[in-house]
């Protein structure tokens, strides 16, 4: 026991000290001499089987004592991990067991899909399997992708719907409007400081409310999401974030994804499952390529905002984008750039353009599906942006 520092006083919180340590070392002379039974047994099979010894991808030609390739054996332990964890936990497992033992060929079965829980990572090894998958899965496998879509709207969408609504408000707001237009609860409390005690009134000097045509203008969001390989979950998410943007009627959203071609989602953008079906994980990247269509699209500057989702690794012609962005920043438009819209935090991305980008009062960061309605809203009212 002195080898492994853990106390052993035969008491009860010495036991559970002692199993707690055998489920964190995973046996094999780990020094504790607990052995595990019942539910305790079967969570550490759990684990072993995808951290332990067999559990790790094996080079070519070795055997792997894990779940290797076996649909049976990886059913009974999606099974198990269900069983015996909490969702979160769940997916963490789900993922890493993707990435670590190279199992998401076994996605195209449709009982393969029935036994995992649904989660962003997920749909992210769905759809970049999408164009090998059968007919029999992509049913199975379209349920699961509206099952993330639906939960991701519940969580992000009343949020972003208020947030956006105050600051589109805050944007057609007028010092002078018609006498029928004045809001008076923002006048008066603008006012307060000519407040008369004698006659029990306040003085409106300046007036606040919204002018009509004001009201029926649109701002223009163009989201342009790089569709590469290592911007899945971006891609997940911005879609999220397209259909809820596209419910607003005061905002006119498209939605533009790319890698070396470009392709317009806009017309599917009611129902984001589309969309994310109607996009290619993988491939090279043309950021000059897409920026030059979505410029194509801009018809009043002032009011528009273009949001680039991309890790910058840019295989278009690199100068031609710059002067691209600096083009519509010179016009009027708001351009932000995001390295990631993920709960990850900052991926790997080129961190030169993004120094240019910045250069050219465009600063690259990432944003979380949490501080995007943030973000959102201060590029709508052209103040500076809520960079984490």
């Amino acid at each position: 026991m002195a080898s492994t520092g853990i106390p052993a006083d035969g008491s009860a919180a010495g036991e559970a000290r002692l199993r707690r340590w055998r489920m964190v070392l995973g046996g094999d002379g780990d020094g504790t001499g607990c052995v595990l039974s019942g539910r305790d047994a079967g969570m550490d099979a759990a684990l072993g089987a995808l951290y332990g010894s067999g559990g790790a991808r094996k080079s070519a030609g070795e055997r792997s004592g894990g779940l290797g390739g076996s649909a049976p054996n990886v059913a009974r332990w999606l099974g198990d991990i269900r069983t015996y964890f909490p969702g979160s936990v769940v997916q963490v497992m789900q993922r890493d067991a993707i990435e670590r033992l190279g199992l998401s060929t076994l996605l195209l079965e449709p009982e393969m899909l029935e036994a995992v829980e649904p989660d962003v990572h997920l749909v992210a090894a769905l759809l970049s399997l999408s164009k090998a998958m059968p007919e029999t899965t992509r049913e199975t496998a379209r349920a699961v992708v509206r099952t993330v879509v639906e939960q991701l709207e519940k969580r992000l969408g009343s949020r972003t719907r208020a947030t956006l609504t105050g600051a589109l408000d805050r944007c057609a707001r007028t010092g002078r409007p018609r006498h029928a237009d004045i809001d008076w609860d923002r006048t008066i409390r603008a006012n307060l400081k000519n407040y008369l005690p004698e006659h029990k009134t306040v003085v409106p000097e300046r007036l606040i409310g919204y002018g009509r045509a004001a009201q029926s203008v649109k701002k223009e969001v163009i989201l342009c999401i790089d569709q590469s390989g290592s911007m899945a979950a971006s891609v997940v998410y911005a879609s999220v974030f397209g259909a809820v943007l596209a419910s607003m009627r005061s905002v006119a959203t498209r939605l533009v994804v790319f890698d070396t071609a470009v392709v317009d989602l806009t017309d599917q953008l009611d129902d984001p499952v589309d969309v994310l079906f109607g996009t290619q994980l993988g491939g090279g990247t043309d950021i000059n390529r897409a920026l030059a269509y979505c410029q194509s699209k801009i018809t009043r500057p002032a009011d528009t905002v273009v949001v680039l989702i991309s890790d910058l690794y840019e295989g278009g012609i690199r100068n031609e984008m710059l002067g691209r962005v600096a083009a519509m920043k010179a016009s009027g438009v708001e351009f932000v750039t995001l390295l990631a819209l993920s709960d990850e935090g900052a991926p790997a991305y080129d961190r030169e353009h993004a120094a240019a980008l910045a250069a050219l009062g465009a600063p690259a960061f990432a944003c979380t599906p949490d501080l995007f309605p943030e973000v959102m809203a201060a590029a709508l009212e052209k103040r500076p942006l809520p960079v984490p």
